[in-house]
């Protein structure tokens, strides 16, 4: 502390005029006492959810809660993920590519240290560099990210988590099908089978840690990842009700509605031409009634999931915390086009039944966009991203069309949070970032974040530099599109610009090198 003295020289007659200069002089030496607290930071993942799925992106579903924070915030239309749950986990907590933080493909050991399954040790979590920085560190959620006990959110910096280190597919408990146990703090916690509905816990129990923290005036990080919408469909039957006779005109009408509205909302050209529908015509479609089913299950899952983070918004508000808290909230990857039916006959919505919505539905969860999860097109890969900051945001209700990367949350959150990335943590050497920090348009100066962005998984291939994306199937040749005048993929530039693909995919390969992408499949390395 700097320390100011005023000599007294004991004469009457200064004596007031020495008192003033004397405050005068101490008022001016003292540190200052009005810096703002650091900011809450909170990091809301969906999985499965299709770009078109919300309200502000063209849905008819209610997400007037999601909406709002959109509205009162910052929509980012082109939050690139890496086309896969494990994957996008793995880059959004530690800021690399997913090959470079262990987890190039899922959480099975292939191994090889791009492949092996589970967090990379020379990386570190968000979670790990802000408990330096004082803050509690928070999980709610499905993990994912490495299944054994020594590779669990406490391992990896997080002081609290409830939730499933393994993959999702629970919403009632327990499980018909699978095994998720549900753990607390490292044990193992059984509830109430008649109460328990995953989206509504995972947020019951994150507001109970965040009030804590709150009370000890303490900042925190929450990382709160839900399952929702990712199948098997399952959901609270007052919520599949509010649904009824909403998708009896089927899938075409359904997208095209979507289409429109994104069109009026500003999200996509209004001479832009829908791309081909990838289901049949509805006229057609013999099991009308169970496909109906299908997406009013999917849409009440989103609609609780909308639910449950208006109820996080209203508690933070009740606290008197929301004012100075970051929420983000984007998807792990686009739509699912998995067709799944694990139980044939049983009720769709409840838990007796393990089904997925499959491929036509997720052709109109994804509008505009071509393609699926685990395809690195952009319906596998394009989300959008809402930010909601109060006391931060300057620019609010806007629009940012510049392509961000989910490897750009970890920067993101370091500098909010005036954090540093270390080179070192623990004894062990961290990889430099891949993501940069995307809060400068927070600020109205945003920076030119990325020259070039590259994808890889199970086979499938992209690099994007500037309005050029080339991208490929497995083992199909490469495309060539330019999003600026397509962003659709609709008109593929390969023939035209040979040397362009060829540079490219040049370039591609040496970010496979860097990253360690191996060809796949991959034969698993046993020594």
């Amino acid at each position: 502390m700097k320390i100011c003295k005023v000599r007294n020289h004991g004469y009457t007659k200064f004596r007031n005029l020495l008192l003033i200069i004397g405050i005068g002089i101490f008022l001016s030496c003292q540190p200052e006492s009005n810096e703002s607290p650091p900011p809450n930071i909170v990091v809301i993942l969906a999985d499965d959810m299709g770009y078109s799925d919300l309200g502000c992106t063209g849905a008819e579903i209610n997400t007037p809660n999601l909406d709002n924070l959109a509205d009162n915030g910052l929509l980012f239309t082109h939050m690139y993920n890496t086309s896969r749950c494990c994957p996008s986990r793995a880059s959004l907590l530690t800021g690399l590519y997913q090959h470079r933080a262990g987890i190039g493909a899922m959480v099975q050991n292939l191994g090889m240290p791009a492949y092996q399954g589970y967090l990379d040790e020379n990386s570190v979590t968000i979670a790990e560099v802000l408990q330096q920085k004082g803050y509690r560190t928070i999980m709610a959620g499905k993990w994912h990210v490495g299944d054994e006990r020594q590779h669990w959110p406490d391992r990896r910096g997080f002081d609290q988590f409830y939730g499933i280190p393994k993959g999702g597919g629970l919403y009632f408990y327990p499980s018909d099908f699978l095994d998720r146990p549900i753990y607390k703090n490292g044990e193992r916690v059984f509830p109430d089978s008649t109460t328990f509905y995953s989206t509504d816990n995972f947020t019951d129990e994150s507001i109970g840690i965040v009030e804590e923290a709150v009370k000890q005036q303490q900042p925190f990080f929450l990382y709160l990842a839900y399952i929702a919408p990712h199948y098997p469909l399952q959901a609270w039957p007052e919520d599949i009700k509010k649904y009824e006779g909403k998708y009896d005109a089927g899938y075409d009408a359904i997208r095209r509605q979507r289409f429109e509205k994104q069109k009026e909302l500003g999200l996509v050209p209004p001479d832009l031409k829908i791309s081909p529908a990838d289901y049949p015509d509805w006229s057609l479609v013999e099991n009308k009634e169970e496909e109906v089913r299908k997406m009013q299950v999917y849409a009440a899952q989103v609609d609780r999931m909308d639910q449950n983070i208006g109820k996080l918004v209203r508690a933070l508000e009740a606290m008197e915390a929301l004012d100075n808290t970051i929420i983000m909230f984007l998807s792990d990857n686009g739509a699912c086009a998995q067709e799944e039916n694990w139980a044939p006959g049983a009720k769709i919505g409840t838990n007796e039944s393990f089904v997925s919505y499959g491929k036509n539905w997720a052709n109109v969860s994804n509008t505009p966009f071509r393609q699926y999860k685990a395809q690195e097109h952009e319906g596998g890969i394009a989300t959008p991203l809402i930010v909601h900051w109060p006391r931060g945001l300057k620019n609010t209700g806007k629009y940012i069309n510049e392509p961000v990367h989910i490897n750009d949350i970890m920067p993101t959150c370091l500098e909010l949070a005036d954090a540093e990335y270390p080179d070192r943590f623990q004894d062990r050497i961290i990889k430099p970032l891949d993501g940069k920090s995307f809060a400068s348009f927070f600020r109205q100066d945003p920076d030119n974040l990325h020259d070039e962005l590259y994808w890889e998984h199970l086979g499938n291939k992209a690099v994007r530099k500037g309005e050029w994306k080339l991208v490929k199937l497995k083992n199909q040749p490469w495309e060539l599109y330019n999003l600026e005048n397509d962003p659709l993929e609709l008109k593929n530039m390969v023939r035209q610009k040979i040397d362009l693909k060829d540079s490219l995919a040049n370039e591609w390969q040496q970010w496979a090198n860097y990253a360690g992408v191996e060809p796949w499949p991959i034969e698993k390395n046993s020594n």
